[in-house]
């Protein structure tokens, strides 16, 4: 199965989702995609991501959660692999509004799950992330880590999809794999995310609030290598797994300000308050299991990912 293999991408018009159904599009196979356009940020750039490859896709406008909406998305495709990316995103939000989190989390992961065992998928990955570590101790992050203290509600929630991805995959004896992502970046990403943040601060003149005190540090990876791991573990998932997809190296938020200044030739005015509730101190993806079992292997270093997504801004946003 190759050429005519037919993906269906949750959350198709989202950052990581557009990537992907263009990736998959450049392989022949057929994608079939869903997005609710949820207002966490302007829908307009997801309508605008989608646009990319709307007329070249089968598209559908609608919530994940719907019972009747997703077996009529199901009924009228014959899907083989599903790629569920679509989440309510975002660590510090998800304190404001855990109700909602649950719900389109859980049960919307749940919906997507049931529908694809009722109608007999090949194979399901869907997005995990690198919060699911919480403060861990020990680094890098490796997915035999023990990782039951989430410090987040939007951490609880994906690792509660782990378990029930698990648990899906017992009974129906269908493929699931949690992708553990950690901290995406690159040409269209989310605006709320520090980096697209720094950049857009910086381009504007406005000031930078830095919580903590600059030297937490996180494990950022080019979009690219997110979505050829994605392919990666798609060509090979069985049975029950998860895995870091990560670049498998740091920077500090202090140093990532400091390659922005550069690259744009701006000065950043910082200003330090106190760590926030949920966030972590760290980010360290050990991506040695990814390398053996999946082929991963991520290419792209900090400086010229951060200098691809700056090119980006400045012709798509100023």
């Amino acid at each position: 199965m190759s050429g005519n293999k037919t993906v269906f991408i949750t959350g198709i018009a989202g950052f990581i989702g557009s990537y992907t159904a263009e990736a998959c599009l450049r392989k022949g196979w057929e994608v079939v995609g869903v997005d609710n356009f949820n207002s966490f940020y302007d829908p307009v750039i997801k309508r605008q991501n989608l646009s990319n490859f709307k007329d070249q896709i089968r598209f559908y406008d609608g919530d994940i959660r719907g019972a009747d909406f997703m077996d009529k998305v199901f009924h009228e495709n014959k899907i083989d692999v599903v790629i569920h990316l679509a989440a309510m995103a975002g660590v510090r939000p998800s304190f404001q509004a855990p109700a909602l989190y649950v719900d389109v989390n859980l049960n919307g992961t749940n919906m997507v799950f049931r529908q694809a065992l009722k109608y007999d998928v090949e194979k399901i990955l869907y997005a995990s992330s690198s919060s699911v570590y919480g403060n861990a101790p020990t680094v890098p992050f490796a997915e035999t880590d023990n990782i039951d203290h989430p410090i987040s509600i939007y951490a609880a929630t994906k690792r509660a999809n782990e378990k029930q991805a698990k648990l899906w995959q017992t009974f129906s004896g269908t493929p699931t794999v949690g992708l553990r992502f950690f901290t995406v970046y690159g040409p269209r990403q989310r605006p709320e995310m520090a980096i697209h943040k720094f950049t857009r601060a910086l381009y504007r003149n406005e000031p930078i609030t830095l919580y903590g005190d600059g030297n937490t540090y996180r494990d950022y990876t080019f979009v690219d290598d997110i979505v050829a791991g994605i392919l990666g573990v798609e060509a090979k998932a069985a049975g029950n797994d998860v895995v870091n997809l990560g670049e498998s190296k740091t920077t500090t938020l202090i140093d990532l300000i400091r390659m922005l200044e550069v690259i744009t030739g701006k000065t950043a005015d910082l200003h330090f308050k106190p760590m926030q509730k949920g966030d972590v101190n760290r980010t360290f993806a050990n991506i040695d299991y990814a390398r053996e079992k999946y082929g991963y292997r991520p290419e792209m270093d900090m400086s010229t990912g951060l200098s691809r997504f700056v090119e980006w801004y400045q012709q798509t946003l100023l």
